[in-house]
Order: C-alpha cells, then structure tokens, then sequence
C-alpha cells in the first residue's frame, strides 16, 4: 500500500514507489576528494588548542564523515557548549574553504555517472555531514547541485553520522524506501549510518582501505572513482545474494 503524503507546495502525493531507487551520495570525499583539507584544517585548529599527536590520518579513521560538532567533542571536550562548538565549527570551515578553492574537483568519472543515472530514473541525492556553508561551497564548485533532488546536510537533522537520520531524510525527500536506496560513503561512520537506516552501501576508497570496509555487511561494492561504475550493475547488485555483492567494479 503506498502512503501518501503532503509536499512542500502543500499538494497531495505519493511518495513510496514499489519501482523507484535512489541513490544517495555522501559529498566529502565522494563526489570529491577532499576530506584530507578538512583533516589538515582540524588539526590546525586543535594545535591551537595545545592538542599534540593529533595527525590528519587520525581524524580521517576516527572521526571522517560526522558533524563538527561531534568531532569537537570526540577530540577536544566532551562537554563543549553549543555555542563554542559552533564558533570553532565555523572557524575550522573558514580555513577549510580558504585552502582549499583551487583544489576542489569532480572524483573521476562522477559527471558522467550522474548523468547516466539520472537518465536511468534514479532518484538522486546528498546526505552530508557538512554544513550549509560548505555544502554550498562544494556542490557550486563541482557544478553538480542541478543534478540532485534532495540535498540534506548536518544543519537538517538532529544526529549526524553514525546516526542514520541524515540518510533517512534524503529517502523522504526522494520518495524512496529506505531498502531501496544505496548510499555512496568513504567513511565508516557514513556506512554505519547507512546500515542503521537500512540501507546498502557503495565504499569510495578516497579515505579508507578496502580492508577496512570488509566488516560492514551492507558493502554490495567497494570502488576507486566513478570512471567504470555503471548504475545498472550497482542497482543489480541489490538482488544478488549477499557473498556475491562484494566483487568491486574494475
């Protein structure tokens, strides 16, 4: 049975359809790779604070893929107040975006896989723990955002990676079941998030081993980039049996 629901415009739809997919993209370190600027720009920001040891590995194994906010409290002070956790978020995010304008580019092939998918019917959509202001940033300078139907940032929901919520809005916002999307992550807080909303899961390699993804048993594929990704197989993997979906797309 399908529910229906309200849209934004106030007008009466149907949201769930039994033959639609989705696919949802984690931003950093996805649909570009980056996440080694935003490392670099925590670890400045913490040598401030008199943190030593900290190194940008560190945080991309640790912490990659949640909001400021927790990673602030992961690293520096477990009780930060909101309203230091969100002054220091935002001075982190302006060295971040400083450092890195001339630097920000497309993961390769993604362009076209978007295109392809799209043109497939696959619903689109970003599920970041990025803020507004580096959303925004990111998604203009990649020239993509015209592409996706929904994009959900930290600033949407209440929890951020690994909580589900992120990715759970992303499928509302697209009209998709939950089992029927798969979500494109590079770090295991992001595929743990997806696994706890139900959903599976494409591992990037821009942040994290193969290796490191074995464990997660919602991984139906393990990719470098996007150059030889094709949506259909990605979508056909859905229905294979768990011990075949772990062979990466060469």
């Amino acid at each position: 049975m399908k529910t229906r629901h309200m849209n934004e415009s106030g007008k009466d739809r149907t949201d769930m359809q039994e033959n639609r997919y989705a696919f949802i993209f984690d931003m950093d370190g996805v649909l570009t790779d980056n996440m080694t600027f935003h490392a670099q720009s925590w670890v400045d920001l913490f040598r401030d604070f008199g943190l030593e040891g900290m190194d940008p590995q560190r945080y991309l194994v640790e912490t990659a893929g949640m909001k400021g906010h927790d990673v602030l409290r992961y690293f520096l002070d477990p009780d930060i107040s909101a309203v230091e956790a969100d002054r220091l978020t935002e001075l982190k995010d302006f060295l971040y975006r400083v450092n890195s304008r001339s630097l920000i580019k497309p993961l390769a092939g993604l362009h076209g896989f978007l295109e392809r998918a799209g043109n497939a019917g696959i619903r689109l959509g970003v599920g970041t723990g990025s803020g507004a202001k580096n959303t925004a940033y990111v998604l203009g300078l990649l020239e993509v955002e015209h592409l996706f139907q929904a994009v959900v940032g930290a600033h949407h929901v209440r929890e951020g990676k690994p909580a589900p919520d992120i990715f759970l809005r992303a499928a509302e916002l697209l009209g998709v079941e939950p089992h029927r999307c798969i979500v494109f992550e590079d770090a295991l807080p992001g595929v743990e998030a997806a696994s706890r909303a139900g959903m599976s899961c494409v591992a990037i390699t821009t942040t994290n081993s193969r290796d490191a993804f074995e464990a997660f048993g919602n991984v139906i594929d393990i990719i470098d980039d996007f150059l030889h990704a094709k949506p259909s197989a990605i979508l056909g993997r859905l229905h294979e049996p768990r011990a075949e979906k772990r062979t990466a797309i060469l």
